[in-house]
């Protein structure tokens, strides 16, 4: 489990291509300490750290499956992701809950730099509409952000708008961001949970 506040800006040293169409990815983190089997997202998908040193270099192997739901499989050398480890009993939870399980792929729509921020809007698919509110929580590219706008659905699509402060600009891969890039996007698992729930009442 994660809380959408990236902890630093790794940046991608190798990509190797194995078995089934998975890939084992190269990160220096700037983390020292991080443990065989440790979780930490990756653009906000949960990956295992499969190897490390206290150099802060680590590999993780992401699946077929991982790379067909992310932008993981857009990676290439030099590229930069968000990090964060997994939270504890003991972490302050400054964005929201997030799972690392990535829902679908964004697009970035448009970003335009506004009274000292960034007001950036996303291109969703239609099937994450319903768990999209006006000022509530999204998690894209493992960012946790607050929804400013969330348009109707058109063509099978829809857009949201969120402003991103500065310091989540310079501390983000958003910076990085360009009009028609994909971004994973993650929604808030306890409106998932409310329709589950609501589901089952309804045709109880």
């Amino acid at each position: 489990m994660f809380s959408g506040i990236v902890e630093r800006l790794g940046q991608v040293t190798a990509v190797e291509t194995v078995a089934d169409g998975a890939v084992r990815l190269t990160l220096e983190t700037g983390f020292p300490d991080l443990a065989l089997g440790e979780s930490v997202a990756v653009n906000g998908a949960c990956m295992t750290i499969v190897e490390s040193d206290m150099s802060g270099r680590a590999q993780v192997f992401v699946s077929a499956e991982s790379l067909a739901r992310t932008n993981l499989k857009a990676l290439a050398v030099g590229g930069f992701v968000n990090l964060e480890r997994a939270v504890t009993l003991a972490t302050r939870l400054s964005g929201h809950l997030v799972q690392g399980h990535v829902d679908g792929e964004a697009r970035v729509a448009s970003i335009v730099h506004e009274d000292g921020a960034w007001k950036t809007r996303f291109d969703l698919p239609a099937a994450l509409a319903p768990y999209c509110v006006e000022k509530g929580s999204i998690a894209l590219n493992g960012v946790s952000l607050t929804l400013n706008a969330v348009e109707p659905v058109e063509n099978g699509r829809f857009a949201v708008g969120v402003t991103l402060i500065p310091h989540t600009w310079t501390h983000t891969n958003l910076q990085h961001a360009a009009p028609g890039d994909p971004i994973n996007v993650e929604v808030d698992v306890l409106a998932k949970y409310v329709e589950r729930l609501c589901h089952a009442s309804l045709n109880a």
